[in-house]
């Protein structure tokens, strides 16, 4: 390698003149980076070509190798790779001397068209298994290809990496202990490697090397590029190679190589011998690379291209160093299709053999028997956070279980998914977002304080930890057996520190013998005073601290390393559950429901809780809820979850009988209110409130005709429908009815009238209409327009417009119908109720489910002229209307808006969101507009003329929920991302949303709006 890289660089004007005298080519030169050639993009007016010159005095038989390489693939028609165009002298290389008169060689080549993996963004798991099934066909080829330049002395071909041992000088303390680690392990691996199959393969699928296709929605690798680095090596090299550049930048490059894997291996078949090396593997091709970026660092400064990957490279080898190599090696097998842990199958076969009883773990004990306890995400049992975290109520309910059934121990958890590992103590950063280590790997005995537990099996102590509170196990024991040429593993959790602290490592515990005692709950904490029994079939280096929970996307892989401990036991109670699978909710949905009822997203969410601004499904994943403007409070608030128990437990019935709890709720509804609103009347939804509204408004008028705003929407009962332009004008619609008449949506960003000051001009609409009425022979009943036009895509109303469009109204001697369904209960931070930002005050106002946290509860407030005048002697009745319950669940939901300042909230994290979001409108051009206020926000989606984007809107909606963000669209053009999430929305959450946002704006699906 030369050391003046400036001096021998060819550039592209001495490119244009090289392709010009030996093929005949006039076009674009651009140039492309490259480790050793000079590579130049050819755009001529016909067609694109690669010219590739070499450096200064190449070998010519090197350069023959890879056209005869390049010669061979063309024979596999299912592959896409470079083909040579000959010179015109018919040669398919060119020899020629530079500027300086040394030797090189030049070559053309086919252009194949696409994106280089760099470019691409998201590198998401369908992608990865694309360039994993590319990269083993390419393989699979070159099996039968030989050459004697592919037996060559070369610095990266793996299998020969040892050299890097002579260059560790070039790094500090840290780095060199870094490189020694996989060193170590790769000199140990020698022999090993030497009986692995050899062929000829690429060695070089970097990022510039990966051909994907242009499709940003879905896309594939079409290609791999560069043939230069192509060597005869181990076969699995080639997958190392290809994983190490493919999972860079990935928060979790185990997963990310498993995907790599699994396309690999679909394409050419990978052996378990290769799997056991390729941990290893991978880590050398980094070790090689910043080795390389370290020598030529010296040798060539100004070659940016050589130092591309070095820092991304150091931060992989730090990741990968962190996974335990066995396990890497387990999570190899289950992508390949083997099972994870190679003993598996030969416990399974044993243990079926040598069973336990209970009583062998617990002689002390009269319980012969097990009653499965289910702790899982739809546990009953475990019911509402605030239970199953009082550790006192959940010790009286298991001491209620043992004496409802004294011959049984509560038992379970194996593999189940628990609502209690879905914190931030368990959750770490994947490839797509959050993930939670909720799953169970061991079964759990709840005994009393100072159960006895004796030794199932002879034993080794290999762990004996007795910290007081430690926190997954408190004192914990690991015993190591061998049986049968088998070794297995033991751990028993939650044990008293005292009785662990006899033992030490490497003590002999005899089969039958007492072991340990069950902690206190004091000593342990953490669900009370049970035993963790956990088998293992290996430890993986870690006995001090073995998990004993894992990832749902993990759990295949871990239920090997972990095997069931009842197949030991085999308590029928304890056997698996049949797994509750979504296609089967899925189906039955399909069969015996509505057609009309859709669900969200492609693949639907299985949600069975809800904590404050979050949603959780059944596999422990979190969600974090920006559209849920029901659940007010928050999911699940514990303060309306104890109000609804509390009164369901005394009374809940009509309003024939005198009560307390409605007349608690009115009183506190209206002292929110104007005095002018003074007359209450209970329904169960906004729907409800507003198909009363419009018989409060045709009574007290005498009228039919109402004005509706266009995209409006105000609930699903048939009146609603009459006077929602979302429905009646949207899919399965037919129309506006006859006593409807809808006004233009006052849109200033992309409607009839755009800017500021066009308040009047809509409002101008309003007055038309009653005039049209009017010359029909008829008059109007009302005017229901809401507050912030929700469906219409989170439209503000503009300054004047309901001022003027109210007065136009009551001109006439209609009402006004204020729907606050959706905007009030102080959602918009600045005021209680979204009317009042508009100093108009409505003679109806209807209130929706948000006022019951989600109860079936809406209200109507209304002046006490409407009020007398629907009073004209037929009596309205609601028979869950005004319920105790629900009156109690709306009392509460208005004293924690009061007591934990949440309009006070949705001011200041609504500002900080729209400062936020207006940030990222600077960088990502397609958010067109940000609006609303409070915390019901709309960022409108738009190209560069405001024309809709709802693809782009679909696309990030989609991407957000793969991140753990629930998003929604509205507006004429399903085009408006809406942001109305509970009130107890955090400056965190805020956060977690605006990160995750910039993530995906920044992805190419939502980019080529502008490019």
């Amino acid at each position: 390698m030369h050391n003046n890289y400036t001096t021998i660089r060819v550039s592209e004007e001495e490119a244009g003149q090289i392709a010009g005298e030996h093929y005949r080519l006039k076009g674009e030169f651009a140039f492309l980076p490259g480790e050793l050639d000079f590579n130049f993009k050819v755009q001529t007016s016909e067609a694109t070509f690669l010219l590739k010159i070499t450096r200064p005095d190449p070998d010519e038989r090197y350069i023959s190798f890879q056209n005869s390489l390049l010669e061979h693939l063309e024979t596999f028609p299912d592959l896409i790779t470079p083909k040579i165009f000959h010179n015109k002298e018919n040669k398919d290389h060119t020899v020629f001397q530079d500027r300086a008169g040394k030797r090189r060689i030049a070559r053309l080549l086919s252009w194949i068209p696409g994106r280089i993996w760099s470019e691409v963004n998201p590198v998401n798991p369908d992608l990865l298994f694309s360039l994993g099934q590319q990269a083993g066909k390419l393989t699979e080829a070159l099996e039968s290809f030989e050459h004697k330049m592919a037996h060559r002395s070369f610095d990266w071909e793996l299998n020969g990496g040892a050299w890097v041992q002579d260059h560790l000088y070039l790094f500090d303390e840290h780095h060199k202990a870094l490189l020694t680690f996989f060193l170590k392990r790769f000199i140990q691996e020698a022999p090993e490697r030497e009986k692995l199959r050899k062929s000829v393969i690429h060695n070089d699928a970097n990022d510039n090397n990966i051909i994907v296709t242009e499709n940003v929605q879905n896309p594939e690798v079409v290609a791999l590029i560069d043939f230069g680095d192509a060597i005869y090596s181990p076969a699995i090299s080639d997958a190392a190679v290809t994983i190490a550049y493919a999972v860079m930048d990935r928060p979790d490059p185990l997963s990310a190589a498993c995907q790599v894997i699994k396309g690999y291996h679909h394409r050419f078949p990978l052996q378990k011998e290769e799997l056991k090396l390729l941990y290893t593997l991978i880590a050398m091709r980094l070790v090689i690379s910043v080795t390389k970026a370290a020598l030529n660092k010296k040798e060539e400064p100004e070659n940016e291209y050589l130092l591309i990957s070095e820092r991304r490279a150091w931060k992989l080898l730090e990741k990968w160093k962190a996974i335990n190599p066995e396990f890497a090696y387990y999570s190899f097998r289950h992508s390949c299709g083997y099972v994870a842990q190679p003993e598996y199958k030969a416990f399974l076969h044993w243990a079926a053999q040598n069973g336990l009883s209970i009583q062998q773990l617990f002689p002390g004990i009269g319980q012969k028997r097990c009653f499965r306890l289910d702790l899982g995400m739809e546990s009953t049992f475990l019911g509402h956070p605030t239970e199953f975290n009082d550790l006192e109520l959940f010790e009286y309910r298991i001491a209620r279980i043992q004496r409802q059934y004294p011959d049984a121990i509560p038992a379970g958890g194996y593999l189940e998914t628990r609502p209690i590992y879905t914190t931030d103590e368990y959750r770490k950063e994947g490839n797509s977002g959050p993930e939670y280590r909720s799953v169970h790997l061991g079964i759990d005995f709840w005994l009393p304080a100072g159960t006895a537990v004796h030794a199932p099996f002879d034993g080794e102590v290999i762990t004996a930890r007795n910290d007081k509170g430690y926190k997954e196990y408190g004192g914990m024991l690991i015993l190591k057996h061998k049986e049968a040429g088998l070794t297995f593993y033991t751990l028993y959790g939650h044990q008293s520190p005292k009785s662990v602290k006899q033992w030490k490592k490497g003590d002999f515990v005899p089969k039958g013998s007492w072991l340990s005692e069950l902690g206190t709950h004091e000593e342990n904490g953490n669900w009370g005073t049970h035993l963790h029994f956990q088998v293992m079939l290996d430890v993986l280096g870690n006995a001090s601290d073995f998990p004993g929970v894992c990832y749902p996307d993990q759990k295949e892989i871990w239920s090997s390393v972990c095997p069931d401990p009842n197949v030991l036991f085999r308590e029928e109670s304890l056997q698996p559950k049949e797994e509750l699978v979504e296609k089967k909710l899925l189906g039955y949905r399909q069969e015996h429901l509505g057609k009309s009822l859709s669900l969200t997203y492609n693949k639907p969410l299985h949600i069975v809780r809800g904590d404050g601004a979050w949603l959780i499904d059944i596999h422990g994943r979190k969600y974090l809820d920006t559209v849920n403007n029901v659940a007010h409070t928050g999911h699940e608030n514990p303060r309306v979850y104890h109000a609804i128990r509390n009164q369901a437990a005394l009374l809940n019935t009509n309003t024939r009988y005198l009560n307390r709890k409605i007349n608690e709720f009115t009183e506190a509804l209206l002292d929110t209110l104007p005095e002018e609103l003074s007359v209450v009347h209970m329904v169960n939804s906004g729907s409800e409130a507003n198909e009363l509204a419009l018989r409060m408004a045709k009574t007290l008028t005498g009228q039919k005709d109402m004005i509706a705003v266009e995209v409006g929407y105000h609930g699903n009962t048939a009146a609603c429908i009459d006077v929602s332009s979302y429905k009646f004008d949207g899919k399965g619609g037919t129309g506006a009815p006859e006593y409807t008449h809808i006004v233009p949506l006052p849109d200033t960003y992309r409607g009839i009238y755009r800017g500021h000051g066009q308040g009047e001009a809509y409002a101008s609409h309003v007055a038309e209409k009653i005039g049209q009425v009017k010359e029909k022979g008829r008059n109007i009943a009302g005017f229901i327009c809401e507050s912030i036009i929700s469906c219409g895509g989170q439209i503000e109303l503009p300054e004047g417009y309901l001022h003027r469009a109210v007065a136009s109204v009551r001109n006439a001697g209609g009402v006004y119908i204020a729907d606050e369904v959706q905007v009030g209960c102080g959602r918009l931070g600045t005021h209680y109720w979204g009317f009042q930002q508009h100093d108009v005050i409505p003679d109806i106002l209807t209130i929706g489910k948000p006022i019951g946290n989600g109860h079936p509860l809406g209200v109507v407030v209304c002046t006490r002229e409407v009020a007398d005048a629907f009073a004209n002697g037929m009596e309205y009745f609601n028979t869950f209307g005004g319920n105790p319950v629900s009156c109690a669940a709306g009392l509460e939901v208005l004293k924690i808006i009061r007591d934990e300042n949440l309009m006070q909230n949705a001011h200041r994290i609504g500002e900080y969101l729209k400062q936020e979001l207006s940030s990222l409108q600077k960088e990502f051009k397609i958010m067109g507009d940000v609006r609303g206020k409070g915390l019901f926000l709309g960022i409108e989606m738009t190209g560069p003329g405001r024309e809709p984007l709802p693809e782009q809107t679909a696309y990030l909606i989609n991407r957000m929920k793969t991140f753990g963000i629930l998003m929604g669209s509205d507006g004429r053009d399903v085009n408006v991302l809406k942001i109305k999430p509970p009130m107890v929305f955090s400056r965190d959450h805020a956060n977690e949303l605006i990160n995750r946002l910039q993530q995906v704006l920044g992805e190419d699906p939502m980019r080529v709006a502008y490019h």
